[in-house]
């Protein structure tokens, strides 16, 4: 079994292993990463031979912790990444690299539409029927995109939404409301098989997809960052916030991970303010007595046009995994517009937590 993991703002920690009654057996760790002295990888392999195959990678890592050497230095390398290298091996996760991906980025399209085109695509990744997909989303009309589970009444003001012209609708996956106006956000979608996030945390999981935006966001000049649980965010403040939703395999499939991501471009703070109720423990929590210093847009740290940012992005994922054009087939699109008027454009559905 082979499994690869890169350790956050750190190296490559590559883990090949067998399983032998349960227990892990011919265990060899290699990849970039530093580590002194050198009989400390022995030490590592050899805490990690013979343990059961079960056993999590927090486990992992405290068997490793307590085998190095006294005065071990890692750099690029932490026990708990090799741990979650291992498990990745155990389910046999795969690699960007491994698919084949298509790119979706087509025109103005509803924020109902928007919602069912997320539920649509990732059940045909889920069951197999379609390959791994970045879709660019453009909006047709303003929107605030409540979590699943958040309250309507908590989060929106209807007398705001309704003098800005602003739809509300809630999406199938958890997290914080989101406030998008056409030309000021930028969003995306991957749909992409379960396997992708085999033996990664949840949490990990969330890094993981966000990696190659972070680099596209470096190759423009901005130091961007993971911050957990779900935002992105540089020295100047959040830019974005993602969500994820999993679905189970069906029809023989993978089974699927749903992970979107929304980027202030620029931002109308006082209209998202006049809609959005924005919580004094929610700012506390930021650490900001203020929503308008809480998001900080890409225009402004970028100085570049929207469209560009979305273009440098989109080469970016082409360059780092492979990316072929591609389009929402009739099927899927039949489907989607029944979900969005059915379900996502229902008041039983937006307001199924009121």
């Amino acid at each position: 079994m082979h499994g690869e993991y890169k350790v956050p703002d750190g190296k490559l920690v590559v883990v090949d292993l067998e399983v032998e009654d349960g227990v892990l057996r011919h265990v060899q760790v290699a990849g970039d990463f530093f580590l002194e002295p050198d009989e400390a990888l022995d030490a590592v392999n050899g805490a990690l031979e013979g343990a059961p195959a079960d056993t999590d990678a927090a486990g992992l890592a405290a068997r490793i912790d307590a085998a190095l050497p006294q005065g071990t230095v890692m750099y690029g390398l932490t026990s708990q990444g090799v741990g979650t290298a291992v498990r990745r091996a155990l389910a046999e996760a795969t690699d960007w690299t491994d698919y084949d991906w298509q790119l979706i980025h087509e025109g103005p399209q509803s924020p109902a539409l928007h919602m069912a085109l997320d539920e649509v695509l990732t059940a045909e990744v889920a069951a197999g029927r379609r390959p791994p997909t970045l879709r660019v989303w453009e909006w047709g009309a303003p929107a605030v995109i409540i979590g699943s589970f958040q309250s309507l009444r908590n989060e929106v003001d209807p007398e705001g939404a309704a003098r800005h012209g602003v739809t509300v609708v809630r999406r199938i996956s958890g997290g914080g409301a989101m406030f998008v106006e056409a030309g000021n956000t930028i969003t995306y979608s991957l749909s992409v098989p379960a396997p992708l996030v085999s033996g990664l945390s949840f949490a990990d999981s969330y890094r993981y997809l966000d990696d190659w935006v972070l680099a596209a966001l470096g190759d423009m000049g901005i130091k961007a960052w993971y911050q957990p649980l779900n935002d992105i965010a540089t020295e100047a403040g959040k830019i974005a916030g993602a969500a994820q939703k999993r679905m189970v395999a069906t029809d023989g499939g993978p089974g699927a991970v749903l992970h979107h991501v929304t980027m202030s471009y620029d931002i109308d703070a006082d209209k998202m303010l006049d809609v959005l109720r924005i919580g004094k423990e929610k700012m506390s929590d930021k650490g900001t007595r203020s929503a308008k210093k809480r998001v900080d847009p890409l225009r402004r740290q970028t100085g570049l046009p929207r469209e560009t940012v979305i273009e440098r992005m989109i080469d970016s994922f082409r360059t780092r995994y492979g990316l072929t054009s591609g389009h929402v087939t009739p099927e899927e699109m039949a489907r989607a517009q029944e979900l969005a008027v059915t379900k996502y454009g229902s008041e039983e559905w937006t307001a199924r937590v009121p």
